[in-house]
């Protein structure tokens, strides 16, 4: 009964977690669809071009206006690369795809407070600064060309079909695109194609945090976060955060809990930043670099994706310290949450209408063959570009 009790402890945190970032969820992947509807990917290539600033701006523009899945934004940029566009700008959006989307800037202020949101916008645009200059110095135009032979190479990674499925309305304005039937398809369509991306992951966050939060006494976590040497615990959050990160292999929106639990063990701010900024140097997902690109640039990436994530995420820390905008300790929503009938069941059941009403439009509207053909698409068979049908 102890460990029946301990397990299902566990559960009801998760689900009550699950409960509390579902509307934001559900409203976030809407306005992620409808902007995917209206902006191509087919011009990205061209517009990602070099690597300079106003370039790697336009990276985190479009990073911003895509997906929040982390495997999706990894296939997107082999997809650009592929196709012409600079390694460093296409890295610069996969950092954004997963950093400055609305979905996670709502699971954020709902979980962790307005802070850590702002920290995340500005801490950002940072890392991708910081990743440029060590691409610059240290990154050769043999490595590069090496990476893009091996790239061309096509080997599956996962969420293929969703870097080459084409959705986007491109007549009359982005008002009347959306209100379009084809617009108002798209969306649904891209809408449900994110669930399909993040939901293991979202999943997978919600029981590590659950599991953490039932059953770590909350005493072990200051001896791992150094709470009892302020100092030094600044310089060590930033530095273990993206190390936890490695081994959790949650990413996308589903770290977000699992965040909420280490902040609530002790981590330093910045500890808390470098943690979320790290979902795109998972174990899975270094794999995944290794077939795209070949083992050195696996290797190259993750040290300077680290040392950028360590640095944006330390400044970050002691720049708001300065400002006095550092968060309160103990604020986040991971061990106390509890079910009924406030603002959040009745945002919940609002988004839930709007979401069967997207999901209903995509099952009408030959979604399942869409489905079927990102599956094919992500075991290594030929691109397929959907033309999806209208009621």
């Amino acid at each position: 009964m102890t460990i029946l009790g301990a397990v299902g402890h566990a559960l009801w945190l998760a689900f009550a977690m699950f409960w509390a970032i579902l509307w934001p969820l559900i409203l976030g992947f809407t306005l992620s669809g409808a902007i995917q509807a209206v902006v191509s990917k087919q011009q990205m290539a061209r517009v990602l071009g070099d690597d300079r600033p106003a370039t790697l701006a336009k990276a985190c523009g479009l990073g911003a206006a895509s997906s929040s899945c982390s495997y999706a934004a990894v296939a997107i940029a082999r997809s650009v690369f592929r196709k012409g566009a600079n390694f460093t700008a296409a890295m610069a959006f996969e950092l954004a795809s997963t950093n400055l989307v609305l979905e996670l800037t709502i699971i954020m202020i709902v979980f962790l407070g307005w802070q850590f949101a702002l920290a995340e916008f500005v801490g950002a645009p940072l890392m991708v600064a910081i990743l440029a200059v060590l691409f610059r110095r240290f990154l050769s135009r043999r490595r590069v060309n090496e990476a893009k032979r091996q790239a061309d190479r096509g080997l599956a990674g996962k969420m293929e079909g969703h870097a080459e499925i084409h959705m986007e309305v491109t007549e009359g304005s982005l008002w009347q695109r959306i209100r379009s039937d084809k617009g108002r398809t798209a969306i649904s369509h891209y809408f449900v194609m994110d669930w399909v991306s993040v939901w293991k992951d979202v999943v997978g966050g919600l029981l590590i945090a659950g599991a953490l939060a039932a059953w770590v006494p909350m005493d072990w976590w200051p001896k791992v976060f150094l709470t009892s040497h302020p100092l030094w615990a600044r310089f060590w959050g930033p530095v273990i955060g993206p190390f936890i990160a490695v081994l959790s292999f949650v990413c996308s929106v589903g770290n977000i809990p699992l965040a909420a639990v280490l902040w609530n063990g002790g981590i330093s701010f910045g500890g808390v930043i470098a943690f979320i900024f790290a979902d795109l140097i998972v174990l899975p997902i270094l794999d995944i670099y290794r077939k795209y690109y070949g083992a050195w640039m696996m290797w190259f990436i993750l040290a300077t994706f680290y040392v950028s994530i360590a640095a944006a995420a330390l400044i970050v820390e002691f720049a708001f310290q300065a400002v006095g905008l550092s968060p309160h300790r103990g604020g986040a929503r991971a061990s106390e949450l509890t079910i009924g009938f406030n603002y959040t069941t009745v945002l919940n059941v609002i988004f839930l209408a709007l979401a069967a009403a997207l999901v209903w439009r995509f099952m009408r509207s030959d979604g399942l063959a869409m489905l079927r053909m990102m599956n094919d698409s992500e075991h290594g068979q030929h691109e397929h570009h959907s033309r999806p049908s209208h009621p």
